[in-house]
């Protein structure tokens, strides 16, 4: 029997609905707001009320019976760090989702709207690898500043989808492969997947690894307290320009890649090099996850919006091929990871996880 799902995925200005049965997509559609709507609103979970009606009126006008749904899957928020998986939304994990205990985010939504049109219906609510999924053993705590510890943060739903997906083409289980899983987009996230837990992994957001489209990623840390004592900036300028407006923003003024390559393709040397130095850097973080998996890896997959970007990518396979071959999923679906972590719970392939 096919399972019918509702998956939601709240940005900060948008609502992205898509509804599936099994693993093909019936229709999807992203719902914008604008500033003034969002602007109503003290908190984010006072947007629930206002982001569920419009989910529920889009169904209505498509037609679609909302009883016909086996499921509702929510993108996972800011909650406590967790090991990956399909969590089913306990009171537990909507409380957290509520206070938002890792921190306000449109994520944080998902879940909580999930819930509620689940419950109203009868059926089950679930969230799938929310970007606070902390696997790392130990020893991949230290910085070398007991007061800041490295910490999880990264591109969790997409990095597990294409290593489940790579598991699932070459019919083994993901708990049987160690793979180097690097996500290219808007942040840079280079992971290390040894047996089914990602055990290490560049901080994504505001911390190490290599620069990204937004993000400076590491940087020497002398300079960096300088700068932040200089009196030139805030503090909240200061994370801006690592957050944000880092990386190939700073460098270029665009955090597209497809800019990058018409300027490289134009002549421009500066492009070009400030793009080799990018793809060097990952490849050093790739370099870097192989001595975590002791050069035992089976495969390095490569994913997120740049892998669609061909130079980039045969750059990556001249740098770090020799380590292990290396599979490219471009993009990332993210409606169809949700739906697939929901499936897999639905279908016994996984238990659901208790937070």
């Amino acid at each position: 029997m096919s399972v019918k799902s509702l998956i939601i995925n709240p940005g900060s200005t948008s609502t992205k609905i898509g509804v599936f049965e099994d693993e093909t997509l019936l229709f999807e559609e992203t719902l914008r707001h604008s500033t003034e709507e969002i602007a109503q609103y003290a908190s984010i979970v006072d947007q629930k009320d206002f982001r569920k009606q419009i989910i529920l009126d889009l169904l209505k006008e498509k037609d679609f019976d909302i009883h016909s749904l086996q499921v509702i899957v929510g993108r996972g928020g800011m909650l406590k760090p967790i090991p990956g998986g399909t969590y089913a939304v306990s009171d537990a994990l909507l409380a957290d989702l509520k206070v938002g205990v890792q921190g306000q985010h449109a994520s944080n939504l998902g879940g909580i709207l999930a819930r509620e049109i689940a419950d109203s219906i009868g059926v089950p609510s679930y969230i799938v690898d929310p970007v606070v999924v902390d696997e790392l053993m130990p020893i991949s705590r230290y910085s070398g500043v007991p007061e800041l510890p490295r910490t999880s943060v990264f591109h969790a739903l997409n990095q597990k989808a294409v290593a489940k997906r790579y598991a699932k083409e070459q019919s083994v289980p993901y708990e049987s492969l160690n793979l180097i899983v690097v996500h290219m987009g808007g942040g840079v996230s280079v992971g290390a997947h040894e047996q089914g837990r990602v055990v290490d992994v560049f901080n994504a957001l505001d911390g190490d690894g290599a620069f990204s489209p937004e993000r400076a990623g590491g940087v020497p840390s002398g300079a960096l307290i300088k700068l932040c004592f200089s009196g030139q900036y805030t503090e909240k300028e200061i994370y801006k320009k690592f957050v944000g407006a880092g990386g190939f923003n700073a460098y270029c003024n665009t955090n597209d890649m497809r800019d990058v390559e018409k300027m490289v393709q134009g002549g421009d040397e500066k492009a070009a090099e400030i793009r080799e130095a990018f793809i060097m850097q990952v490849a050093k973080d790739i370099g870097s996850m192989a001595c975590v998996l002791k050069g035992k890896i089976d495969q390095i997959i490569i994913t997120g919006g740049i892998a669609y970007d061909k130079a980039v990518v045969a750059g990556l396979k001249e740098r770090a091929g020799f380590i292990s071959p290396i599979t490219v999923y471009p993009g990332e679906d993210e409606l169809l990871a949700l739906a697939q972590g929901a499936l897999r719970v639905m279908n016994g392939e996984e238990k659901a996880m208790i937070y």
